[in-house]
């Protein structure tokens, strides 16, 4: 089974404030389930987004130079 993390556990994995987990989990940024009134979230999927945030394909565009666009998680 998948470990399940709570909001509180991925705010200190993160170093965020619990506010900006809640935020980007709300706008569907971050990847978490809720459950009733309480949100949790898959660790694997969290490590997973971390290796990926920032990195973002423009749409029709190929990788040039092996170069990535940077987005802000703000």
């Amino acid at each position: 089974m998948n470990d399940l993390l709570t909001l509180h556990e991925v705010s200190t994995f993160l170093k965020v404030p619990k506010s900006t987990i809640y935020k980007l989990a709300r706008e569907r940024r971050l990847p978490g389930h809720k459950v009733g009134k309480h949100w949790r979230f898959v660790k694997e999927e969290i490590e997973a987004w971390v290796q990926n945030a920032g990195i973002e394909e423009p749409v029709g565009a190929g990788h040039q130079n092996g170069s990535h666009e940077r987005f802000s998680l703000n």
